[in-house]
């Protein structure tokens, strides 16, 4: 994580903030004046500077205000605080105005310092997200027809801004032809920002896409900005458009019309130069005929339509994929890339895939961790391929995509579930670590609740319970404390390792906030 900059003349402040926010797992950097700052950054690499910064507004040498504004020159995103005493808040509506994202005014409370600082370092991370570089982004592949269809279209638009609709199943790639279509196109030079309305609930969308005033709503304590602003002079992706509330279906309509927009609680319009790219796995025809979308928002969006073909359509795309999503997998764990035979690579041709080219990816993945040897043969192929192609599966259950970690106790661990990479857990005596796959992943793109059988159940409280009695007998006092360490390593690697190493999107799957798995990490040493 980068240092929070802070910037004051005066030692103490320094010293009781420095203080204060390594309790907090936060490395901080710290400066006497304005020029220290301009220097630290015009002397650093290009893309190097801080999380946050919190600046005096009075210093010698140089105004807090005046380095607000170059510093917003440069980073334009980076979140500024600025301090100030109750004298000077005449200045904070300056600061305001200048894009700090708050103020802390003098003498401040600590604790509440603390926390303004945590939810600008949210923001931070939130903007990063959203603005993530597409050089990270696979590229797309395929030699089939269909998808030749795909990349000639994608050729045509490369010099338009017009609003493109894309259809296709779940799991079939639009958001990547929406990368595409934004990397080719007049606006690469500005930022892809992507959104699943689906994933969002209702009461929080509209914020979401629109942002809002500070006071809008009861927690709105700062102003923030939207996806239509963040997205300013760039591609807006709107995913699983189909699924969008009816009245906030009026306000995209409106925005696409007319150009500007209104932040929620806001009474000034802002300009949106945004181009907006749908997506759905919908029939949007249906919905308009069915009254859950509407009609002229329809015809707004399907100026022109990409159809995606499924994995399905697209048989002889497989083993190049395949070949792709393995050496990706061996990449992220830290492994050499395995091989696959002909004749698993034929099965795999042969089977349908519903979740398309995430379920192929999931499935590379899982046989990364868990093939025993370095080929990939028939009998190491998920079940639902064998079973699919009606070959018998030797194993119970079902591993399409994500993991999870169970403890199993020795006598019920085969060598073949034994993982094929060290794990970062010692196993105690009495048990070993056994990776066990969870369900497949839903068709909407989401992950679905694992359905873990009674007999796993067991075994995994059959292993904590014989570990934990194992500690307890041997006059341990921490035994709490050992196995909360364990579970909360492996629950985190196994998120990581599911999210690709994207560590917010682990906290929100994980259903923890993203302070926290920042610091769990830290404290566990998980680096």
């Amino acid at each position: 994580m980068k240092p929070i900059w802070i910037v004051d003349d005066d030692q103490s402040i320094r010293f009781v903030l420095e203080k204060a926010l390594l309790r907090e797992n936060l490395p901080t950097r710290s400066f006497t004046n304005p020029q220290e700052v301009l220097s630290a950054l015009n002397e650093g690499p290009d893309g190097e500077g801080p999380q946050i910064l919190v600046s005096d507004i009075r210093m010698p040498g140089g105004s807090g205000l005046e380095l607000l504004e170059k510093v917003k020159q440069r980073l334009p995103g980076l979140p500024v605080i600025i301090m100030t005493a109750f004298s000077d808040l005449d200045s904070a509506v300056s600061a305001f105005q200048g894009g700090a994202f708050e103020y802390l005014p003098k003498p401040f409370d600590l604790t509440k310092a603390v926390e303004l600082i945590h939810r600008a370092v949210e923001e931070s991370q939130r903007e990063e997200v959203a603005q993530e570089s597409l050089t990270a982004a696979p590229e797309m592949l395929g030699q089939a027809p269909a998808m030749q269809d795909v990349f000639r279209a994608i050729g045509r638009l490369s010099q338009s801004n017009v609003t493109v609709l894309i259809t296709g199943e779940s799991g079939s790639g639009k958001e990547l032809v929406a990368r595409a279509l934004h990397k080719h196109s007049p606006r690469s030079g500005g930022p892809f920002v992507a959104i699943n309305t689906a994933a969002i609930p209702k009461d929080l969308l509209e914020s979401e896409l629109f942002g809002h005033e500070r006071g809008a709503f009861t927690g709105a304590q700062t102003m923030r900005r939207g996806r239509f602003e963040q997205a300013e002079g760039g591609t807006l992706f709107l995913d699983e458009i189909g699924d969008m509330p009816f009245d906030l279906q009026t306000r995209l309509l409106r925005v696409l019309s007319d150009g500007h927009f209104y932040r929620v609680g806001g009474h000034s319009a802002v300009k949106a130069n945004v181009r907006v790219i749908a997506a759905t796995h919908q029939n949007l025809e249906q919905r308009v005929k069915e009254g859950g979308f509407r009609e002229d928002l329809f015809h707004r969006l399907n100026v022109i339509r990409l159809r995606l073909p499924a994995l399905r359509e697209r048989r002889e795309d497989v083993p190049m994929l395949t070949r792709y999503f393995l050496q990706q997998s061996a990449k992220q764990l830290g492994v050499e890339p395995k091989r696959i035979a002909d004749g698993a690579l034929q099965l795999l041709c042969g089977f349908d895939f519903p979740g398309n080219v995430r379920q192929l990816e999931n499935v590379c993945h899982w046989l990364t961790v868990m093939a025993p040897a370095q080929v990939i043969d028939v009998k190491d192929l998920p079940p639902e391929v064998l079973s699919g192609a009606g070959v018998a599966a030797p194993m119970a259950s079902s591993p399409a995509a994500p993991l999870q970690a169970v403890v199993l106790p020795v006598s019920a661990a085969s060598p073949e579930s034994q993982p094929p990479l060290e794990s970062a857990v010692s196993s105690p005596p009495e048990a070993v670590m056994a990776w066990a796959p969870s369900e497949p992943q839903a068709a909407v793109g989401e992950a679905s609740a694992s359905a873990v059988s009674t007999a796993s159940l067991s075994a995994w409280d059959a292993g904590l319970q014989a570990e934990a009695r194992s500690l307890l007998e041997s006059g341990r006092t921490d035994v709490w404390d050992t196995l909360t360490q364990r579970f909360e390593t492996t629950l985190i690697q196994t998120a990581l390792a599911y999210t690709r190493g994207r560590r917010i999107e682990a906290a929100q799957k994980l259903g923890i906030g993203r302070n926290t798995i920042t610091r769990k990490i830290q404290e566990l040493n998980l680096e």
